[in-house]
């Protein structure tokens, strides 16, 4: 059963860490800044984002 949960959890990581890396862009995009991340770099920062998304819903 911890697999499953923790199948779950780096989902729900990999999702939102998503969802925050866009807004991020979007917003940015909105104040005039124009960023554009090669596929390493996006694959970096996405693992990274997940990690901290994962360290943030820890209980």
């Amino acid at each position: 059963m911890k697999y499953v949960t923790g199948l779950i959890n780096l989902i729900f990581s990999l999702v939102i860490s998503t969802i925050i890396i866009y807004a991020i862009n979007i917003v940015a995009g909105f104040a005039g800044a124009d960023y554009s991340f090669t596929n390493g770099e996006v694959f970096v920062i996405w693992i990274l984002m997940a990690i901290l998304v994962n360290n943030c819903f820890k209980k």
